[in-house]
């Protein structure tokens, strides 16, 4: 089998359309952008936390501790003083592999708990943040 000559030279066109970024693979699973509160003094370990860790992206745009998803935006309410709990619900949040995820929190010496849930394939990871809020973390798995 032999190869035609080329034709001409191909001259690629340039693009001036505006490039979109892709977004984070994390996801948070509510209804829409989530509040936690953090007390003052944790923003490198937050910081280290959500966007090493799970791959959010830092949003400077905004005012204080915000961290942008795919789905929605987690803010952060810095306060002085341990804020008072109304209820223990975790935050939920959606990673591609979990298997990755126990790994990396084995090599940085993270406690956490893993659960199996009632269905074949279930399973998720209960870990706290540094600032003590309860955090679930599943698996997106395609339909």
């Amino acid at each position: 089998m032999e190869l035609e000559e080329p034709q001409g030279i191909f001259k690629p066109i340039t693009d001036y359309r505006p490039k979109l970024e892709e977004p984070p693979p994390v996801r948070l699973l509510t209804v829409e952008d989530a509040w936690l509160t953090s007390p003052a003094g944790l923003e490198r370990d937050l910081d280290e936390f959500y966007v090493a860790l799970f791959r959010f992206v830092r949003d400077p745009d905004e005012d204080g501790i915000v961290y942008r998803s795919e789905t929605f935006r987690l803010f952060f309410a810095v306060v002085e003083t341990p804020a008072e709990r109304l209820d223990y619900r975790p935050l939920r949040i959606e990673i591609p592999l979990l298997r990755d995820f126990e790994t990396a929190l084995v090599e940085r010496e993270m406690e956490y708990t893993r659960h199996k849930g009632l269905l074949p394939g279930q399973e998720s990871i209960t870990l706290l943040d540094p600032a003590g809020n309860f955090i679930e973390v599943s698996e997106s798995r395609p339909v």
